[in-house]
């Protein structure tokens, strides 16, 4: 499971929370892993850090199985809870959605944008093109 502040082991300068992409549809995994967003999201919240939590484009819709889609939307709902809660104080959560051929470069350019720019919060954004054209939820 990959999780990693801006700092490996600490979250005072931003939480990066990549969900699982190996992640499959047992109820215990998919509960770990929304356990483990959610204590190192309290984590960051507590040190006035922002947080960004990065997910599959497809498993926001469940195109790659319920455990993904679950945590993906988890997540989504966790952002904008977790943006209501610290917008006073001016901190960030986001969600950014990649495509799988995203560019590394790129996905980490949006990550250090989300982490640094308060102007968007409880926000998601997706990188690539596979939603063009389509009304989504």
């Amino acid at each position: 499971m990959a999780r990693a502040g801006v700092e490996a082991g600490s979250t005072s300068d931003g939480l990066v929370f990549w969900a699982d992409q190996t992640l499959g549809d047992e109820w215990e995994d998919v509960s770990n892993e929304l356990t483990d967003a959610f204590v190192l999201s309290r984590e960051a919240a507590r040190a006035g850090a922002p947080v960004v939590y990065v997910v599959a484009s497809p498993d926001l819709l469940g195109k790659r199985g319920a455990g993904k889609a679950m945590v993906a939307t988890g997540l989504l709902s966790a952002a904008r809870d977790l943006a209501q809660e610290t917008a006073k104080a001016g901190i960030p959560t986001n969600v950014l959605a990649v495509v799988e051929d995203a560019q590394p470069q790129t996905v980490a350019n949006w990550i250090a944008r989300l982490l640094d720019d308060p102007g968007a919060t409880g926000e998601l954004v997706r990188l690539g093109s596979i939603h063009l054209g389509k009304a989504l939820p």
